[in-house]
């Protein structure tokens, strides 16, 4: 694939992970999981921004990555990069959003995890990623034969546990909700032909 529409499908993947966490996750303190996940957490817990955090929880899967699969370390280190940027890009529009879109928080996980998968998926099935858990994954279904949605799932599920063990019972409850809709939506855009 050419570099420009690799460059493009990152970007569209980004776009929609940024929408998702700043539209519709942040507003309710709702968590996904892998490395977004973790960043929230610290987000929530000390206002570090969400950006910088995912950066910072990415480096030892990106030190994974330059060792093992460095073509995939170039893409995944793009798509960290755009995906943290565009989240603090549009983090100031999220009150803008929120004027014309008042939506619950269970609305809010379903939709926020569902555009949030659909990028994720979208950049995997184009042998791209944000590197964290997503890029973990990739490097796993080498090895075993599983469905990187169901990977991401699983991680997902045991990061979403410790964030509603630090934050409340009702993160825990609206994220489930997060993570269900973004491994549908991830493992319908990577399933093999």
């Amino acid at each position: 694939m050419r570099f420009w529409s690799k460059f493009m499908v990152i970007l569209m993947g980004s776009l929609l992970i940024a929408a998702g966490t700043n539209f519709y996750l942040v507003p309710y303190k709702i968590l996904d999981g892998g490395i977004i996940g973790i960043a929230l957490i610290i987000n929530y817990l000390s206002g570090l921004k969400i950006g910088l955090a995912i950066v910072i929880c990415s480096v030892p899967v990106f030190l994974l990555a330059w060792l093992k699969n460095r073509e995939l370390f170039a893409s995944s280190l793009l798509g960290l990069l755009s995906s943290s940027i565009l989240i603090e890009l549009l983090s100031p529009l999220q009150y803008h959003f929120l004027y014309y879109f008042e939506l619950g928080p269970v609305s809010s996980a379903i939709i926020g995890g569902f555009l949030m998968g659909s990028g994720l998926g979208l950049m995997l099935r184009f042998k791209a990623s944000t590197g964290g858990t997503d890029l973990l994954a990739q490097y796993i279904t080498r090895y075993f034969p599983l469905n990187v949605g169901l990977i991401i799932f699983m991680t997902d599920f045991l990061i979403i546990g410790a964030g509603g063990l630090l934050i409340s019972r009702e993160t825990f409850l609206h994220s489930l909700f997060t993570i269900a809709a973004g491994g549908v939506a991830t493992g319908l855009l990577t399933l093999k032909d």
